[in-house]
């Protein structure tokens, strides 16, 4: 999914455009006027993408509510396979659909007030949120992330790199080496700096693909092997979840603190990389390619990845998570269909209308007018 919450790519529109009617012209020497040139047809959104995005928005509601229960088996092995991919899909997609962005004036700005203005508000929120509920201290660090906003601050860093892996021969490879060196060093917790490198290499992949890439993927043969492939991931998962640390799948430890060498470390993230990109391929052999009831709230899956941590948090300091019954088979089965309720509803239009003001500010005033560089032309 990318993470903006209208159309995707910056040029795209929501909706096709309606007919726009033709001004006259000044007459000319024969004094007919000369028709105005026909308006360019908008491009259209691919259902393909907003499914997709809607779907892996889910994946990460029912990620966080399993993140309660992992003491029953059902529950863990679920939870570390949802969370082996489901950031790189987001990530992908974002890449994919950032493949056109520029520091040009009008990309620049919806930066600001789509991803950075959100970064501010939703900080400020769970911080408030979390000391109103007597858990903490009152603190508002902007260095440092609270829960679900870190993909924001990387998302803002991201995409002011753009341009430069797009002059770079190889930039994959790079991106696979800066984030593999990346977990060698203490980097601090600023920023959530180690996941910010260490996801990196999967929004550069999204920034190499091309739409036939993705045709692949929409082919029938894709998806029976999708399934099967999703199918074996998940099974795996339940041999391994008892011999692996949690910790490798948040993408956000150091090798020392994982207590791994070097050698090691880089051997086991690239392990993931290869898991994570399988799986993430596999996953979108499986989205559906027509339109429905749901493609539309795929365009909006922002609002609900920053709205439901507020559910589940309220959920962890009121007690609920420690109800005896959520701790069972059938109780994880419930909360994960909670979970998609939750998740959908989030994206929805009622939502999306009381909430546009804090994830799609307009903040005209805020921008003095567009100018060009002195001595361009």
């Amino acid at each position: 999914m990318t993470y903006t919450t209208r159309p995707s790519g910056a040029d795209t529109a929501p909706h096709p455009a309606q007919p726009q009617p033709t001004e006259a012209a000044a007459p000319g020497a024969s004094g007919t006027a000369a028709p105005a040139p026909a308006a360019r047809p908008r491009k259209q959104r691919d259902p393909f993408f907003d499914n997709a995005k809607y779907f892996a928005i889910l994946l990460v509601v029912s990620g966080h509510s399993l993140a309660n229960l992992l003491n029953v088996p059902m529950a863990k092995g679920l939870y570390i396979f949802i969370y082996m991919f489901h950031m790189p899909l987001f990530i992908v997609i974002t890449g994919y659909f950032s493949r056109n962005w520029t520091f040009a004036g009008g990309k620049a700005r919806k930066l600001i007030t789509h991803v950075g203005v959100p970064y501010v508000v939703f900080e400020t929120a769970y911080s408030l949120y979390d000391w109103l509920a007597g858990r903490n201290e009152l603190e508002i660090s902007l260095l440092n992330p609270y829960y679900l906003t870190w993909f924001l601050i990387a998302l803002f860093m991201w995409r002011l790199s753009t341009p430069v892996w797009q002059q770079i021969r190889w930039p994959l490879a790079v991106a696979v080496g800066f984030a593999l060196l990346s977990y060698m060093s203490d980097l601090g917790g600023t920023f959530d700096i180690h996941r910010v490198f260490g996801l990196l290499p999967f929004y550069v992949l999204g920034l190499t693909l091309r739409p036939e890439h993705f045709e692949l993927l929409k082919k029938p043969i894709a998806r029976p092997i999708g399934a099967v492939v999703l199918a074996v991931g998940l099974t795996g998962t339940y041999f391994v979840m008892n011999h692996m640390s949690r910790n490798w799948i948040y993408w956000k430890h150091a090798n020392f603190e994982l207590h791994v060498g070097n050698f090691s470390g880089t051997l086991m993230r690239l392990a993931m990389f290869a898991c994570a990109t399988v799986f993430v391929a596999a996953f979108l052999s499986l989205i559906p390619r027509r339109r429905y009831w749901f493609t539309q709230l795929g365009a909006y899956t922002l609002y609900a990845y920053l709205l439901h941590g507020f559910v589940t948090r309220l959920l962890n300091f009121t007690g609920w998570w420690g109800a005896d019954w959520m701790h069972t088979p059938p109780g994880v089965v419930i909360v994960v269909c909670g979970a998609l309720v939750v998740g959908t509803f989030l994206c929805s239009k009622p939502v999306v209308r009381s909430m546009s003001w804090a994830l799609e500010p307009k903040m005209t005033w805020v921008f003095t007018p567009l100018r060009r560089p002195r001595g361009s032309r």
